[in-house]
């Protein structure tokens, strides 16, 4: 921790998760560079101290722990006497697979960590930002949060979930001066398929790869996500806090902001095309034959 973070000015503070790498820890460089007082979250203890080590105010934060969510909204509101700017509710992970392969129990963890852990803290602030009369609420979504592709069930429906509840959010808080953002990202340069790699062997493993109806299909995917090309459309996840920046700054944030080309292509299809086409891209596109 910073030796005396009351010396901050509060006016521009912002809570992010997921800082551990990636998007929420470019976010909190990038956000304090200009000049805002930044919190960064991380689940492990290793990345709390390397962050605190990097000079941020930085809490144990994981969305499937209810007291860290609890007691991390209770210290920045504290901090900031109850005058928080902007969260950025970031950070979830993917068990790629089949639905009928994945585990219920996966399922209830996945949501809790991608979807209702993000409601939890969401709601602990809204109070305070309404009393200021002002408040951005930015929600890192996904491109699967606008379509659906297969052996990606799990993930998407928690994305579909958060579009569903953000704008509702947004309705709900018009008028208050506090608004709700989505960012919707396509392919970004993180850690997301190694760590899905690791939830596929935690939840399925070898014995569910086995007996599965899609296990040479599965054997093909790992194949090319242990390569870890670079796609064509992949971008770094500066791209990402880009649009961060503009929700969190601008004096008139959109309510949703879409990163790479795949994302604003996939927006566009879903409105204009039937679903009979639309879902033959998107198995094309999960098969990698795009």
């Amino acid at each position: 921790m910073i030796a005396n973070p009351e010396s901050i000015p509060t006016y521009r503070s912002i809570l992010i998760t997921g800082c551990s790498s990636g998007i929420g820890l470019s976010a909190a460089h990038i956000l304090r560079g200009r000049n805002w007082r930044v919190f960064a979250t991380a689940r492990r203890q290793d990345d709390i101290d390397r962050l605190s080590d990097l000079g941020f105010e930085t809490f144990r934060l994981d969305y499937e722990d209810a007291g860290s969510i609890e007691a991390t909204a209770n210290e920045v509101l504290q901090r900031t006497d109850g005058a928080l700017s902007a969260v950025f509710n970031n950070g979830a992970y993917a068990v790629p697979g089949a639905l009928e392969d994945v585990p219920t129990e996966a399922m209830r963890s996945l949501f809790e960590a991608n979807f209702i852990g993000w409601h939890d803290l969401t709601r602990r602030l809204v109070p305070a930002m309404r009393a200021n009369r002002f408040g951005r609420i930015v929600q890192c979504s996904s491109v699967l949060g606008l379509v659906a592709l297969k052996y990606r069930g799990a993930y998407t429906a928690s994305k579909f979930a958060l579009e569903g509840y953000s704008d509702t959010l947004r309705q709900e808080l018009k008028g208050t001066g506090v608004h709700v953002s989505l960012i919707e990202p396509g392919p970004i340069d993180t850690r997301f398929t190694q760590n899905a790699l690791a939830n596929f062997d935690r939840w399925i493993g070898e014995d569910g790869l086995q007996a599965s109806h899609h296990r040479k299909t599965y054997e093909k995917r790992r194949i090319r996500m242990e390569a870890g090309e670079p796609g064509p459309f992949k971008l770094q996840p500066e791209a990402v806090v880009k649009r961060l920046v503009h929700a969190v700054e601008a004096k008139r944030p959109k309510a949703r902001y879409h990163v790479t080309i795949p994302t604003t292509f996939m927006a566009v299809a879903r409105r204009v095309l039937p679903v009979s086409l639309l879902d033959w891209i998107c198995i094309r596109a999960a098969d990698g034959e795009e």
